[in-house]
C-alpha cells in the first residue's frame, strides 16, 4: 500500500476517515463501506501504464531506465514471454502467480529478484512452460511512490499476430500506453494500426522512439514516424537512449540525462498521467463525500423539523413518502437506466455478432480468391500466416468497437441515473486470455512437391493404355505391339495423363485449403463470439451492481429520514427539546465536514482516446 500522498489526498483521506465514522455512528455500515472503498483508491491508486511493442524493441530497458534499477531481464538473445509489473515498495522483492496443478485458484508466491529471468524470459521459461500468468516487482524507486506500475509486455511478434490481441485487450484496464519502437526504421503499418486502435481504448497514448544512441538518423525517423500519425496530434513521441540514461545515473551527469531524453518523459508520466489520474480520484472522492454527508443530513434534518415544526410534519411526510415510492421505483427492473442497460447490452451483443461474422467472412472470401489464383500447397506456411494475421485484424476491430461501446452505452446509462456526474464503474474487461486460445492452429496441407520416382510412376501408368491401344492397331499391319508409333502415342497418352491427375491434384488441394479456411473462420468466430458476449456481460452487471446500490443506498436514506420523521411526530414532549439539541448537535458536525471537503478539482482535459464522439451502431441502430 502506498503512503505517499499529495497534500490535497492526505486532507481528502482525513475527512474521509471523519465522515465514515460518522455514518457508522449512524448505523450506515453501507455509506462506510462505499468510503472505505473510495480511501483506498486515493491511498493506493495503481496508475497501470502498460509499455508495448514488437519483440527486441528495447522495452524491458526503458523500464529499467525509468525506475534506475535492473526490475527487468535484458540481454541479447533475452525475450519477454510474461507480463511484469513493476510498482513500489520499502524492500526489493519478486513476485510470480502461476498455475498450480490441482488449485482452484493461481498462486502468489515470491521467487528471488535475481532469478525472475528463469520465469519471465523466452530463455528461461520457453514458451512459459511454467505456466506463470504474470510476475510483479517491487522496488522503492521514488518515480514509482505516488502509485505508478510499469508493465512489461512481452513482444507481439509483429503487431498483427495473434498475439497482439491479449496486448490489445489490456490496454483497456491501463491508464496510460508507451508504444515503444526503435530508431532503426519508421513505423510499419502494423504499428501504425495499433496506435490507432491504441487510441480508441485508453485515454493516454504516447509514443516512444528507443536506442537513439545506436542510429544517428533517429531525427530523420522522427519525422517520418509524426507523418506516419497524420491528424493524431494528441499523441506525443519521445525520442529517448536508455543506456545513455543508465550512464548518466551510474556516473551522476545531469547533462547526459539531459540527453538521454528521459527527463520529458518522466514529466509526462508525472504530469499527464499520475497528475490526471490524481484528479480523477480526488473528484470521485468529492462526489463520494458529498453524496454521503447529504444522505446522512437528510434524515436528521427531517427529524428535527418534524419536532421543530409540527404543524409542517404532514406535508414533508408527505413529501418523503413521494421520494421513497420514487426511489423505489428507481431501483426496480423497470427504472429507465435499467431498461436502457438492458436493452443496450442485447442491441450491443447483436450488433456485435453480426460485426465479426461479417469481417471474418470478407476475410474468407478473400483467402478463397487467394487459393483459386494458384496453388496453395508449396506457399501454406506464409499462406497461413498472412491468414493468422487478416483475422486478428479483423477481430481486433471488433474489439475495439465493442469497448468503445460499452463505455458509450456506460456513460448513457450514468446519465439517465443521475445528472449530477455519477462516477461511472471501473470495469475490468481486459483479460482475454482464452479468446483465441482454444482454437486450434490451422491445419497443414499437401505442397503438392512429387517426387522423380512418383512423377514416372504417374507417366508410366497413363502411358501404358496409349502403348497398348496403338501397338494393338498397328499389329494388324504386321508390326510388334512395341514399334516407334505405340511408343509416340504413350508418350502423348502418359502427359496428358500427368497433366490431368496434377490438374487433379491441385483441385483436392485448393478445396482442402478452402475446407481448412472455412473450419478455422467459424471456430474463430465461435470462440470470439462467446468470449465477447461473456464481456458484455460483466459490463451489464458491473453497472447493474454498481447503480443498483447507489440506488439501495438511497431508498434507505429515504425510509430512514420518513421513520424518524413519524417518530419525531408522535414521540413524548418531555424528550423532546433533549432530541432537538442531539440533532442539532450532529447536523453542526457534518455540516463542519463538509466545509473540510475540498472544492472539486477542474476535469482533466479529454484525449482523443477518451473523448471520442459517440460510436454509431451497425445498421443504424442505436442504444436508446
Amino acid at each position: 500500500m502506498q503512503e505517499h500522498r499529495t497534500t490535497g489526498e492526505a486532507k481528502i483521506v482525513d475527512v474521509i476517515h471523519d465522515v465514515g465514522d460518522l455514518a457508522a455512528s449512524a448505523g450506515r455500515n453501507d455509506l462506510a463501506t462505499r468510503l472505505a472503498s473510495t480511501r483506498e483508491r486515493l491511498i493506493d491508486p495503481a496508475v497501470r501504464v502498460i509499455v508495448v511493442g514488437e519483440f527486441k524493441q528495447g522495452k524491458s530497458k526503458l523500464i529499467n531506465a525509468l525506475v534506475n534499477a535492473p526490475a527487468c531481464p535484458v540481454d541479447d538473445d533475452v525475450a519477454t514471454s510474461v507480463a511484469t509489473t513493476v510498482g513500489y515498495a520499502e524492500q526489493p522483492s519478486a513476485w510470480v502467480l502461476e498455475r498450480v496443478p490441482g488449485a482452484a485458484e493461481p498462486q502468489r508466491r515470491q521467487i528471488p529478484l535475481e532469478n525472475l529471468a528463469d520465469y519471465v524470459s523466452e530463455r528461461g521459461n520457453p514458451g512459459n512452460e511454467r505456466g506463470i500468468l504474470s510476475a510483479e516487482v517491487l522496488l522503492p524507486r521514488e518515480i514509482l511512490r505516488g502509485g505508478l506500475k510499469l508493465i512489461d509486455s512481452p513482444g507481439v511478434g509483429g503487431l498483427e499476430s495473434s498475439n497482439s490481441l491479449a496486448t490489445l485487450a489490456a490496454l483497456s484496464s491501463a491508464h496510460a500506453v508507451l508504444l515503444v519502437s526503435d530508431a532503426s526504421q519508421e513505423y510499419t503499418e502494423p504499428e501504425v494500426q495499433f496506435l490507432r486502435h491504441a487510441m480508441r481504448i485508453s485515454p493516454n497514448v504516447a509514443a516512444v522512439l528507443a536506442k537513439t544512441d545506436l542510429y544517428p538518423e533517429w531525427r530523420r525517423i522522427e519525422e517520418i514516424d509524426r507523418a506516419h500519425l497524420g491528424d493524431a496530434d494528441d499523441v506525443p513521441i519521445f525520442s529517448v537512449s536508455s543506456d545513455l540514461r543508465l550512464l548518466a545515473a551510474e556516473v551522476q551527469d545531469r547533462t547526459l540525462n539531459d540527453e538521454s531524453g528521459f527527463p520529458a518523459l518522466v514529466a509526462h508520466l508525472r504530469r499527464e498521467v499520475l497528475g490526471r489520474a490524481e484528479i480523477i480520484h480526488e473528484r470521485g472522492a468529492v462526489h463520494e463525500l458529498t453524496s454521503v454527508v447529504d444522505q446522512l443530513e437528510m434524515s436528521l434534518r427531517a427529524e428535527l423539523n418534524a419536532l421543530l415544526n409540527p404543524s409542517d410534519t404532514p406535508r414533508m411526510i408527505a413529501e418523503l413518502e413521494a421520494a421513497k415510492a420514487k426511489a423505489d421505483e428507481f431501483r426496480g427492473r423497470s427504472a429507465r437506466w435499467q431498461v436502457t442497460l438492458t436493452d443496450g447490452i442485447a442491441d450491443l451483443v447483436a450488433d456485435m455478432e453480426y460485426d465479426v461474422r461479417d469481417r471474418l467472412r470478407k476475410v474468407q472470401r478473400e483467402a478463397e480468391r487467394a487459393i483459386d489464383d494458384g496453388d496453395p500447397g508449396p506457399i501454406w506456411d506464409q499462406f497461413r500466416e498472412w491468414l493468422d494475421q487478416r483475422v486478428t485484424a479483423a477481430v481486433s476491430e471488433t474489439f475495439v468497437w465493442t469497448d468503445e461501446r460499452s463505455r458509450w452505452l456506460s456513460e448513457e446509462v450514468a446519465d439517465l441515473f443521475s445528472q449530477d456526474e455519477s462516477e461511472i464503474p471501473v470495469v475490468d474487461v481486459s483479460d482475454i486470455r482464452g479468446v483465441l486460445d482454444p482454437i486450434d492452429e490451422i491445419a497443414g496441407l499437401d505442397d503438392g512437391q512429387l517426387g522423380a520416382a512418383e512423377k514416372i510412376y504417374i507417366g508410366v501408368r497413363g502411358s501404358y493404355g496409349g502403348v497398348l491401344m496403338v501397338g494393338l492397331a498397328t499389329g494388324l499391319i504386321g508390326l510388334a505391339l512395341v514399334n516407334p508409333l505405340s511408343l509416340l502415342a504413350g508418350v502423348l497418352v502418359g502427359r496428358r495423363a500427368y497433366r490431368e491427375d496434377m490438374g487433379n491434384r491441385l483441385n483436392r488441394r485448393q478445396q482442402e485449403a478452402k475446407i481448412i479456411v472455412r473450419r478455422y473462420i467459424d471456430e474463430v468466430t465461435f470462440q470470439v463470439g462467446k468470449q465477447l458476449k461473456d464481456r458484455l456481460r460483466v459490463v451489464q452487471r458491473s453497472a447493474r451492481d454498481h447503480f443498483g446500490s447507489l440506488a439501495e443506498e438511497l431508498h434507505s436514506s429515504l425510509s430512514e429520514a420518513l421513520q424518524r420523521a413519524r417518530q419525531a411526530a408522535t414521540g413524548f414532549t418531555a424528550t423532546r427539546d433533549q432530541r432537538v439539541v442531539v440533532l442539532k448537535q450532529r447536523i453542526d458536525e457534518l455540516e463542519r465536514v463538509r466545509r473540510a471537503i475540498p472544492p472539486l478539482p477542474p476535469a482533466p482535459s479529454r484525449t482523443l482516446g477518451a473523448g471520442a464522439p459517440p460510436v454509431p451502431a451497425i445498421g443504424e441502430r442505436a442504444v436508446r
